[in-house]
């Protein structure tokens, strides 16, 4: 417990700090987090027994990385099309030496880590990006901790048993309703528009950070691990502190650009 209080008061405002700073600190927090957690889902593909690209999927990250921090957007889809074609090419050139279960994880690897983590820097980036990705980040945590609070003290139905068997119904709606009363007060302090838009971000990141901590807990256990890794004392990997966010931040910059504005 003392290493995961410290870890978090250490953790939580590098995160918030970097996150503040902006510009070439965020990339930097985001291209060190994607490297860090490709890295961590290989390694639980080879607990897997899976054949892992480290040295493909690591070109492409940084392509997309130096492409997403210096403006070019319109390179990213090239990319990902670039990776997708590779990843079926060796399929199709190298089959049966290459299974479709190894060529699917390890374009998975790509899109879960690196894609889905970049919108931490996508976010950002917009207008009002830093009220948005605090929001966020925030929103993630009072899920977490509703989750976790509301689980463990009233919690009697499993949510999903086979992938985590300490998942409530209960705490899932706790962590629920801590989002939004979480987004409701960040609303009275400094929002500028609608509560309706709050509350939707809420109920947005208040199921998708669920959903995400639970497939990386399917994933581990498809592996037969309990961490992703171990450089966060007390809290694990990368993949262990930012699986909800990982599925929560894209859906919110998508939810603010296609939807909310």
């Amino acid at each position: 417990m003392l290493k995961r209080t410290l870890s978090a008061l250490i953790g939580a405002p590098l995160l918030l700090g970097l996150t503040y700073l902006g510009g070439p600190y965020i990339a930097f927090l985001v291209a060190v987090l994607t490297l860090l957690a490709l890295w961590e889902f290989m390694k639980i593909g080879e607990r897997m027994g899976m054949q892992t690209w480290y040295i493909q999927t690591t070109i492409v990250t940084v392509v997309w990385l130096i492409n997403l921090f210096i403006g070019s957007r319109e390179w990213l889809l090239s990319a990902l099309v670039f990776w997708l074609l590779l990843v079926l090419g060796r399929l199709a050139l190298t089959y049966p030496k290459t299974s479709l279960a190894e060529a699917t994880f390890n374009l998975l690897a790509f899109l879960y880590t690196v894609v889905l983590l970049s919108h931490l820097y996508m976010l950002r980036q917009l207008p009002g990006g830093l009220e948005l990705t605090f929001l966020t980040i925030f929103l993630v945590w009072a899920t977490d901790t509703g989750a976790y609070l509301i689980g463990r003290g009233f919690g009697r139905h499993l949510l999903a048993p086979q992938v985590s068997p300490k998942k409530t119904v209960e705490g899932s709606l706790g962590g629920l309703v801590l989002s939004i009363v979480v987004a409701l007060v960040f609303w009275r302090l400094v929002g500028e528009t609608s509560w309706i838009k709050y509350l939707i971000l809420a109920i947005i990141v208040g199921v998708s950070a669920q959903i995400g901590d639970l497939f990386e807990s399917a994933l581990k256990r498809s592996a037969g691990v309990k961490d992703s890794g171990n450089l966060i004392p007390g809290h694990g990997g990368i993949l262990d502190r930012f699986d909800s966010l990982i599925f929560a931040i894209p859906l919110v910059y998508y939810g603010v650009t296609l939807i909310v504005r």
